[in-house]
């Protein structure tokens, strides 16, 4: 398996107990949903190296496995990752699609079916600007029409104002933190920040947790 790939454990081990924790994770996006209509997601975190990209990549794969039209865009203009993960060219992308308004979006198919990347492009001298611009809008509706599920990744909100921009103009926002690493003042920060934009916080993610062996050795049994 190639080694972009080793990050993608729904796609390099689907029978983990981590992937199962990813289905999971799809599953209860899919409930908190029922009665207010989730089609655009954002995932972000309070500060760099919380595994945001991975956690957003992973459940990406969950959903375009369960049948899904899923596209994926690097909204994070500042540190993309998302290509290397899938190991795509982000020589055009989404700011290419900002500029060349009304052109066809650069989406690029990916290793697994029905899952589909908008990478970053080139990055520009003004992340928060481009995110927040008409332009930006419309390129947004039309990814709805193109897919189940779009699904977006961001720089941390804390370090700066991209996801707060980006998430109050989706259905729902996903917050990643971890077990490990993420300090309480900095998740009740994040979380005042999408509060204070009326952003939809469905949740947050406990990345690195601690895995129950018990739990690894039931489905090594299976």
């Amino acid at each position: 398996m190639p080694n972009e790939y080793r990050s993608l454990v729904t796609v390099a081990n689907p029978r983990s107990p981590i992937s199962e924790a990813y289905r999971a994770l799809r599953t209860n996006i899919q409930f908190s949903s029922i009665d207010r209509s989730l089609h655009s997601l954002l995932v972000t975190s309070t500060s760099p190296e919380e595994g945001k990209s991975t956690v957003l990549a992973n459940l990406a794969v969950t959903f375009a496995e369960a049948g899904s039209q899923v596209i994926l865009v690097d909204a994070d203009l500042r540190r993309p990752s998302l290509h290397v993960l899938f190991g795509l060219s982000n020589q055009v992308g989404l700011t290419t699609a900002v500029l060349d308004d009304g052109g066809a979006l650069p989406i690029q198919d990916t290793p697994v079916p029905n899952l589909r990347l908008l990478t970053s492009g080139p990055l520009p001298p003004n992340p928060a600007e481009l995110l927040g611009s008409q332009r930006m809008d419309r390129i947004i509706e039309g990814l709805r029409a193109m897919a189940d599920y779009v699904l977006f990744d961001s720089p941390p909100i804390v370090a700066v104002t991209d996801a707060a921009v980006l998430g109050r103009r989706l259905d729902g926002v996903l917050l990643v933190v971890d077990a490990g690493k993420t300090k309480r003042d900095h998740a009740r920060r994040a979380k005042a920040l999408l509060e204070k934009v009326n952003a939809h916080l469905l949740g947050v993610v406990l990345n690195n947790a601690e895995l129950d062996l018990s739990l690894y050795q039931y489905y090594a049994e299976q």
